[in-house]
């Protein structure tokens, strides 16, 4: 009868050890899985743009440091352009709503600003540059045209009541997620600011000139081929 006992107990133990093996086994395998997954992701190339930093000693956040506190995030080969807040990146992330709360989350820790930030692909920034709709004419001066940012597309209402404030000298155009912006005498005598477009779209805004944009696109073009 002591034999019998013995012999069960060593088959449960048995048992218990393949159990044990199965579990680790598989464990293993989505480890493995996920490795693989995560190796075969292709890097992308982002540019995130922040809104309201190093604005009349508001809100200061020094570029070499926001570069060396973004090391935490799963970011690489991160460059930055001027002061205004230009972050330029490649990563796996393949989500850029992920990648603004990320970032908006790493500047609220490290500075106590609530710091808006709107992230592009390099291939959006392409695309916006070629779709302006004032390329086609050659009389307009490069430097009094801008891209406006929006966080969210407007909504289809709230643009057409912006043509209340149709204005013969600054005009504009809606695309997407972007406003292109046309102000001959200067974006500082201008009545379409990004606090005007915020108000009247419901939207978050932030503006880069036409030289930051095709700046931004060369910086991400050697980013991208690191």
């Amino acid at each position: 009868m002591q034999q019998h006992y013995d012999g069960q107990a060593r088959g449960n133990d048995y048992n218990k050890a393949d159990n044990a093996l199965i579990v680790i086994g598989a464990l293993v395998a989505i480890f493995m899985r996920n490795e693989l997954l995560g190796k075969s992701k292709p890097m992308k190339t982002y540019i995130a743009v922040l809104r309201g930093i190093n604005v009349s000693g508001q809100k200061i956040i020094k570029m070499a440091e926001l570069r060396e506190h973004l090391q935490q995030l799963d970011i690489e080969n991160t460059q930055t352009y001027i002061q205004s807040g230009n972050i330029i990146f490649n990563t796996k992330i393949d989500n850029p709503r992920s990648l603004e709360t990320n970032i908006k989350n790493l500047i609220f820790e490290k500075w106590g600003f609530d710091v808006p930030v709107i992230v592009r692909e390099l291939d959006d920034l392409r695309k916006i540059k070629t779709d302006n709709p004032f390329n086609k004419n050659q009389d307009i001066d490069p430097a009094r045209l801008s891209v406006v940012f929006l966080s969210n597309e407007p909504d289809m209402e709230l643009i057409m009541g912006l043509s209340a404030f149709r204005d013969p000298i600054d005009t504009f155009e809606i695309k997407g997620r972007e406003i292109y912006l046309h102000c001959p005498n200067g974006f500082g005598r201008s009545k379409l600011t990004t606090n005007f477009f915020e108000r009247k779209l419901k939207v978050i805004c932030t503006a880069r000139n036409l030289k930051t944009l095709n700046r931004l696109i060369e910086i991400g073009e050697k980013v991208k081929g690191n």
